[in-house]
């Protein structure tokens, strides 16, 4: 087979790369196999992508599990130090692939995250969370701070913000919520939950009339308590500390726990947490 000119991918390819997966072979080792009979590099490893992560929506679908969908993702290929997000160099601190979880330095400068405590402060109100039996919303228990929402573009603040994220995250802007800010005062917390709407719940398809499922989480630190607060994620042991002006992004293909998206603000011990909460959906939020 020449590779003067790119090789194709066939189903006979595709076909064996399952069988190779189910028969107990390592990723690495199917590769070598391609590689040694002839096969391209880049084709082999899109064949192999593409085939196993199509092989595996199969399995889980035939399991039961909610169809997966197209997530927000960062551009994160060759492992930068840093995202240009427009107006803005974002840090990469962290990045986890299982579950999605990427966490950003300086997405916010002080100064705007100043300014979005002092424009919501007059605004705040006990925190609500969506009733999926109704598509209504509740005040929760398990949810003891109090916030409040802008309108998606309501101000230049605002506008900017919702761009950047929008670049940095690969997703419209008009796929996105509204910002919620959200305080939190000693002995305040939000026990650990999804974000996503439960999809055997019989107000889900009211809920999902304005824009589908949500399918990512942007978290960022506005104000630092002394003690606490940490966004956690109890599926794979991991908290993220509340670094005024850092944030933590995690997305979730599927409505189902196998996502380990769970996550939770812990209790804040001392001094106050302020953060602002971008989530976002599959089409346009409306």
């Amino acid at each position: 087979m020449t590779t003067a000119e790119r090789q194709q991918i066939t189903p006979e390819l595709r076909q064996w790369i399952v069988e190779q997966a189910q028969a107990g072979h390592s990723a690495e080792s199917v590769l070598k196999s391609m590689l040694a009979s002839g096969w391209q590099e880049d084709v082999a490893i899109e064949a192999m992508e593409t085939t196993l992560r199509g092989h595996l929506e199969q399995q889980a679908v035939a399991q039961g599990l909610p169809a997966a969908v197209p997530v927000p993702e960062p551009s994160l290929g060759e492992s930068p130090l840093y995202v240009d997000a427009g107006d803005r160099k974002v840090h990469i601190l962290q990045s986890m692939f299982d579950p999605r979880i990427v966490v950003f330095g300086e997405l916010l400068s002080h100064e705007e995250c100043d300014q979005l405590i002092e424009l919501a402060k007059p605004r705040l109100a006990r925190s609500l969370t969506i009733e999926t039996k109704t598509g209504g919303e509740e005040v929760n228990a398990d949810r003891t701070s109090n916030g409040m929402f802008f309108q998606r573009g309501e101000n230049e603040l605002v506008t900017r913000i919702e761009e950047r994220i929008a670049r940095l995250v690969n997703w419209p802007m008009e796929n996105g919520e509204g910002l919620q800010i959200l305080h939190y005062t000693p002995g305040t917390e939000y026990k650990p939950h999804y974000d996503y709407f439960d999809p055997t719940q019989p107000g889900t398809p009211t809920i999902l009339r304005r824009g589908g499922q949500r399918v990512g989480t942007l978290i960022m630190y506005l104000g630092e308590p002394e003690k606490g607060g940490g966004t956690v994620f109890p599926d794979v042991h991991m908290e993220v500390a509340p670094k005024r002006g850092n944030a933590v992004f995690f997305s979730y293909e599927r409505p189902h726990p196998s996502t380990k998206s769970l996550h939770g603000g812990a209790p804040v011990i001392a001094g106050e947490k302020w953060i602002a909460t971008k989530w976002l959906r599959e089409r346009r939020f409306e």
